[in-house]
């Protein structure tokens, strides 16, 4: 009973912050609420037994990630945009395109099917330890797309630089 008071605490924290680091006028409050959710994000890994990944989630999200954020946002020097109006005027056909979108994403997810299966069970996993079951997946069966997500970081790093580079003449 307790571990379930727990969880929904974390669960709703994590969704709360959430919600208020995307829809922050200030992008520095967003930032901080971003940086309680990755805590409490660390938090319902926890409960997973995936002490690994609550350790990865605190030292590079919470840590290197959200510095990263922050320099951006103060490099960007948002002033402006924080007195501009909330929403475009064609809210409405945002709003459209992302119900549609959130309808697709909807049946997709419908459509998954999640079998237990695979070549870690529990004994396997004890047997290897967390992090040796992590980068054997990790650089043999997602390989590939472990190196095009660090291809988009790699993108996403660049951008903030050009972006930043331009604020600054």
């Amino acid at each position: 009973m307790l571990s379930k008071v727990f969880f929904l605490y974390f669960a709703t924290v994590v969704v709360f912050t959430s919600v208020m680091a995307i829809t922050r006028r200030n992008a520095m409050h967003g930032v901080l609420f971003m940086l309680l959710m990755f805590f409490h994000l660390a938090g319902l890994y926890l409960f997973l037994n995936a002490e690994f990944l609550a350790a990865v989630q605190i030292i590079i999200y919470a840590g290197a990630i959200m510095v990263l954020f922050l320099f951006v946002v103060m490099l960007l020097n948002l002033r402006e945009d924080v007195q501009k109006s909330r929403f475009i005027r064609p809210w409405i056909a945002g709003f459209v395109i992302s119900a549609g979108v959130m309808a697709v994403v909807l049946k997709a997810a419908k459509s998954v099917k999640v079998e237990i299966s695979g070549l870690w069970g529990i004994k396997e996993i004890k047997s290897a330890t967390h992090i040796g079951a992590i980068g054997q997946e990790l650089y043999t069966r997602y390989l590939y797309p472990f190196e095009l997500a660090s291809l988009v970081l790699l993108v996403a790093i660049v951008g903030a630089i050009v972006v930043a580079k331009k604020r600054l003449k």
